[in-house]
């Protein structure tokens, strides 16, 4: 992969590393299925000795820099360099069930010139292991998908739309709020999808697979990437309010600039 930088060849590298080990123990996973201890704390070892790997390799590679792992947390770094923003196993429940749509997804983060908190995601990395597909950006680089350039879908009319969306679950969002939302999109565009694992629906943006997005309680771990690849292949990444930040992870709503407009009034309005 002659275009990627020195930085995405290291990101790459690592997600591969860690997505040979998960495609084994996915292998696994249906066996597992039917025995009586059931397949849940095989997979979760499976997802700390991918996030273990990760961490391994872009130390090795980066010293000094920072880490936010979903399993491990927050490892404080040099303040002056960036860090990374990691998920292992994006869409867990998939992997668990032995449903082949799962990620792994790097992103780094550059410190403020102020010295205060952190500012713009400059690389990101999405990598899809049983597809082997990578799906990465930089910074005014573009997005892409291999050596393949990515833009979003140039769709205006909701009714032509594909819409992908994350559903809340047992403990785990606000079902109320996302019935509002629902019920403003769903009758407006073209279908609905729930697919399991963020940062996919998120590079299916970028690729124009998915027209929009929207979701809520996520975590940064799932979307640092994901916002990046939707920005450099020209779509818009907002909050509910239409509010743009670096990363959004606890309302997240992208599009392309066309459909972003069309989509916050109808969720905006829903939630008023």
């Amino acid at each position: 992969m002659s275009m990627f930088s020195g930085l995405i060849r290291v990101m790459e590298r690592a997600a591969r590393k860690a997505g040979s080990r998960l495609r084994r123990d996915f292998g696994e996973v249906e066996h597992l299925q039917v025995s009586r201890k059931g397949p849940a704390d095989f997979v979760s070892k499976a997802d700390m000795r991918a996030e273990r790997t990760l961490y391994d390799e872009l130390l090795k590679a980066r010293p000094g820099w920072g880490f936010v792992l979903e399993e491990a947390g927050i490892i404080e770094g040099d303040p002056d360099k960036p860090r990374w923003i990691i998920d292992p196993l994006d869409g867990t429940s998939n992997f668990l069930h032995g449903i082949p749509h799962f990620a792994i997804s790097i992103a780094a983060q550059e410190p403020r010139l102020d010295g205060k908190g952190w500012g713009d995601v400059t690389a990101a990395v999405i990598y899809h292991p049983i597809e082997d597909h990578t799906y990465w950006a930089e910074k005014t680089r573009g997005a892409w998908l291999q050596d393949a350039r990515l833009r979003v879908s140039a769709r205006s009319q909701l009714s032509d739309s594909l819409i992908a969306t994350g559903i809340p679950f047992s403990g785990h969002g606000d079902f109320a709020e996302w019935s509002r939302i629902f019920g403003a999109i769903g009758p407006e565009v073209a279908g609905i999808r729930r697919f399991g694992a963020a940062s996919l629906d998120m590079a299916y943006v970028a690729q124009g697979r998915f027209d929009g997005f929207w979701e809520s309680g996520l975590n940064d771990w799932d979307t640092a990437a994901g916002c990046l690849l939707i920005r450099e292949a020209g779509g818009f990444v907002s909050d509910f309010r239409g509010r743009s930040n670096p990363i959004h992870s606890a309302q997240v709503l992208a599009a392309n600039n066309s459909l972003h407009s069309k989509l916050h009034k109808l969720l905006a309005g829903s939630l008023r």
